[in-house]
């Protein structure tokens, strides 16, 4: 059990009861804002400090960070020893790591070394490291945990509960599976992340434009394969090595403008790609994003049922099943309620991490019914 979980479950308040799980919160963007506000209406967690990495942030009430219109009494800094020393039960980590993703797992190893648990959103390759992390990385993280008798979960909306728990436990309804598919299909001309849209995705570059990240061989796997191998994991699966990808990027029809990039027409658009486990040479895992920048673009391409946005998740075999996740913020947009709820994916897991056994905690931990031994062989396809 975790250093913190211990004392969680020893400690009483004035009360008597049992004490709040103190958090610290790592970044105010657009997931760490909505973290704050949860771990406020959380009745088991309790705020205590607040990392910013913009020091005209340093200094500001949390409260006033997430647009609460209220004071929390807490007040955002950027010495992290000096929120290290509060010595928290955990860290929910929101900080941007898609584009320092060496550097972002050094951050966590420093928490873990230090004795705190963490829960973050990133970087996604953590989600289930086996097989994608490299083996020495894999076992730095490993031994952090060890050495500081405390748990590392990383998780979210996607990659996250729409493509781990969520198919997993529809596979628990299976009595036989051909094929698992997970699907996020969404417009992400609302999705203010200029990096992420821009030098990623290279949304507004060319077409043919070898620059964006993730396009470059091996990228995808990384990003994605830790769902693709769950998946197989929680279905006992071994997978045809290596994973394989592919891409279809196509240009916008039109000039679009976007929250985070202006693209003109016969500039990159839209863009579906898959991340495909195999077993014997048959597609049994399947990760698709569909991606595009206005909802008209690629009309042959698989649509939300409501527009916007959804996560799908298909499995063929007996019975046939699909389900649908649909979400939105109360404005109606569902680019902020992706925020929102892989923000709560980590709040509502802290508990948990933080009563578990030391060490790298996946979705495979946090629910045991899947489908496990029903994948159907090739002969009865």
């Amino acid at each position: 059990m975790s250093t913190h979980a211990t004392a969680a479950s020893s400690q009483n308040d004035a009360t008597g009861d049992p004490r709040k799980l103190r958090v610290v919160g790592w970044s105010t963007g657009t997931v760490g804002r909505h973290v704050i506000v949860g771990v406020d209406r959380h009745p088991d967690l309790e705020l205590v400090g607040l990392w910013v990495s913009n020091p005209d942030k340093a200094g500001k009430d949390a409260g006033e960070l997430a647009g609460l219109g209220r004071e929390l009494g807490v007040t955002a800094t950027n010495d992290r020893d000096a929120l290290l020393a509060l010595k928290p039960d955990a860290i929910i980590h929101t900080a941007m790591t898609d584009d320092r993703i060496f550097e972002s797992i050094e951050d966590l190893k420093s928490f873990l070394n230090a004795g705190v648990n963490v829960v973050s959103s990133g970087p996604v390759l953590l989600q289930y490291p086996y097989g994608v992390l490299w083996e020495d990385g894999l076992r730095e993280v490993e031994e952090a945990c060890t050495r500081g008798n405390a748990s590392i979960h990383v998780n979210g909306i996607d990659p996250g509960f729409a493509n781990d728990v969520l198919p997993l436990v529809m596979t628990s309804l299976s009595q036989r599976i051909d094929q698992v598919k997970v699907s996020e299909i969404a417009d992400y001309s609302t999705y203010y992340q200029p990096v992420v849209m821009r030098d990623i995705f290279g949304f507004g570059k060319a077409v043919d434009d070898e620059e964006p990240m993730l396009w470059k061989p091996g990228i995808l796997s990384m990003g994605w394969g830790s769902v693709v191998r769950q998946i197989a994991a929680g279905l006992g699966l071994t997978l045809d090595e290596p994973l394989v990808e592919s891409v279809d990027r196509r240009p916008a029809p039109v000039d679009t403008k976007t929250v985070s990039v202006d693209i003109e027409a016969g500039a990159m658009g839209a863009v579906k790609f898959q991340v495909i486990g195999r077993v014997d040479g048959v597609d049994r895992v399947v990760l698709e994003h569909v991606t595009r920048t206005a909802e008209d673009q690629v009309p042959e391409w698989p649509t939300p049922p409501d527009g916007g946005g959804c996560y799908r998740v298909e499995i063929t075999g007996e019975p046939n099943m699909k389900v649908d996740f649909t979400h939105c913020g109360e404005n109606g947009d569902h680019n902020d309620s992706g925020m929102i709820t892989t923000a709560q994916r980590l709040v509502n897991s802290v508990s948990s991490v933080v009563a578990a056994e030391s060490g790298i905690v996946t979705a495979l931990d946090l629910f045991h019914v899947t489908g496990r031994g029903l994948v159907s062989s090739k002969e009865t396809n």
